[in-house]
């Protein structure tokens, strides 16, 4: 009898070792004998957030990638506190509706309250918020090396290779399903063109020279194919 040839392994589940990602991140900030509640639960919660039904991009995919970028980038030293980077992007998405306008300040109160809970002292909890309300402009001042280096990281995808943006736009379009195609054409064409018009999408000197051009030449092509 001829065997039957095995289908695709199936894709691990990757929540485990990034739950164990963002205890490690808490005990590095607090230390792993601070008072204070298990960093444990507050994983799980995120990690459903960024789990909901409504996203197709802002997954646990779009979190993975942001933190292994920022782990790229931390190898150069650009962050005053790489780790409070780590946090803030864990946060930068947790509250996610394509619909409203207001993620990224309910993502920065979440971040408020739990990291409070947590322990964290307001020098850190106020950091952290800063960051994640600075993912909304994606315009960090020219010595927030923090800034830099979260913004780099979430923009990271716009450099990937062809395929890969594709993919990363085909998911932007599903979240916004519920926008009328000529509307989305036009609103994102206009983002496309503000983007372009940045004299820097990457403010590290590693984002700027490894993603810079690849990052704009899929703008080029993305707004080409929305205003044929």
């Amino acid at each position: 009898m001829a065997s039957v040839p095995a289908g695709p392994a199936p894709a691990a589940d990757p929540r485990p070792a990034l739950a164990a990602r963002w205890v490690a991140t808490v005990d590095a900030v607090r230390g792993p004998d601070a008072p204070g509640p298990a960093p444990e639960p507050y994983a799980e919660n995120l990690l459903g957030r960024w789990d909901e039904p409504q996203r197709a991009y802002h997954t646990v995919a779009h979190l993975t990638a942001v933190l292994d970028r920022i782990d790229l980038l931390a190898a150069h030293s650009y962050a005053e506190d790489i780790e409070l980077v780590r946090l803030a992007a864990w946060f930068h998405d947790a509250v996610y509706l394509p619909e409203r306008d207001n993620n990224e300040e309910r993502s920065a109160r979440l971040a408020e309250r739990a990291l409070a809970e947590l322990g964290l002292d307001e020098r850190r909890v106020a950091e952290v918020v800063r960051l994640v309300r600075l993912t909304l402009s994606h315009d960090p001042a020219d010595a927030d090396g923090n800034g830099a280096v979260l913004c780099d990281a979430d923009l990271g995808v716009l450099a990937g290779s062809p395929e890969e943006y594709a993919a990363y736009a085909s998911a932007v379009r599903t979240e916004y399903g519920f926008v009328e195609g000529e509307t989305f054409r036009a609103v994102r064409a206009e983002l496309l063109l503000q983007m372009l018009e940045r004299p820097a999408l990457f403010r590290t000197e590693y984002g700027h020279r490894h993603w810079e051009e690849q990052a704009r030449q899929n703008l080029r092509t993305e707004l080409d194919l929305l205003v044929m």
